[in-house]
């Protein structure tokens, strides 16, 4: 069966791919974040997962305002990088694995999961920076998984609860566990924490709730299913609904995990940056 290794967390702003592609990881305003990768790409270079399900938010690429899926997958065999306007270069397309996809769909389906499917899907930042950032260079890094884009809505009101979210994690947790290949599967949550990028709030960070989620969602993760969504707006900004897909990776990895890495770093282009690694246990 496939085996699910560990999540990994990761903002996903477009700033960071600028970063990237002008080479400013090593300046003193960029340092302090980028320095939380390294120790993840060595245990990634250990481990050497087979597919890594990249949960993000589509941000008008793939999707817009006038059609925004609660939960949608990807179920391609590659999936294209298309220009959104940022300056941040153009990446080649990644690979995907279309056979676990459409697997993945069947159990969340028959799990009670309404999933839109997506034969083509074009992504944007919000999956191309983490995969840069965890895997440099991108999608031309030898070790670079096969890759399942999995894009929820932290958009479009009303968006999914953190309980729905936790639960899509379960279901997408007994689907994998249900595949038969052996092999080794990631899970990325991205985006977040807290952040708002637009009106009298704008600017607005909580490092405060930031942490708190940080440390619940490792050995106390269904208590952050208490907060509502309009609490999570009112606590995170209008952006750090992003956190819910934090909440689809952990309900992913099972009841117990370990922090085997984590970082927090303010402000970094207005936003709250946490970045974990979290080990199934056993």
């Amino acid at each position: 069966m496939a085996r699910i290794i560990g999540g990994l967390t990761t903002s996903h702003i477009p700033a960071v791919g600028n970063a990237i592609a002008r080479g400013l990881q090593d300046q003193p305003y960029w340092r302090p974040f980028f320095d939380a990768y390294p120790p993840i790409r060595d245990w990634l270079a250990q481990h050497k997962p087979d597919v890594a399900i990249n949960i993000y938010n589509d941000h008008g690429l793939g999707f817009f305002l006038d059609k925004m899926p609660t939960f949608a997958i990807g179920t391609a065999h590659e999936y294209r990088n298309e220009d959104e306007g940022w300056g941040i270069p153009q990446l080649g397309p990644f690979a995907g694995d279309a056979r676990l996809s459409w697997h993945i769909v069947e159990g969340m389906v028959a799990d009670e999961f309404d999933i839109t499917t997506c034969q083509e899907l074009a992504v944007d930042h919000g999956f191309t920076v983490p995969m840069q950032l965890f895997w440099p260079g991108a999608p031309d890094n030898p070790d670079m998984p096969r890759a399942i884009p999995i894009s929820a809505n932290t958009v479009q009101h009303p968006i999914p609860t953190l309980k729905r979210a936790l639960d899509f994690g379960k279901s997408l947790r007994r689907a994998l566990l249900s595949y038969p290949e052996d092999i080794k599967v990631v899970i990325l949550g991205t985006g977040g924490l807290s952040h708002q990028l637009d009106g009298q709030r704008a600017g607005f960070i909580n490092s405060d709730f930031d942490r708190m989620c940080m440390e619940k969602i490792v050995d106390e993760p269904e208590s952050l299913t208490k907060i509502s969504r309009m609490e999570l707006v009112e606590k995170a900004g209008s952006q750090g609904t992003e956190f819910l897909m934090w909440m689809m990776m952990r309900g992913a990895l099972g009841p117990k995990v370990h922090a085997i890495s984590q970082n927090y770093h303010i402000p970094v282009s207005n936003t709250g940056a946490g970045t974990m690694l979290l080990e199934c246990g056993t």
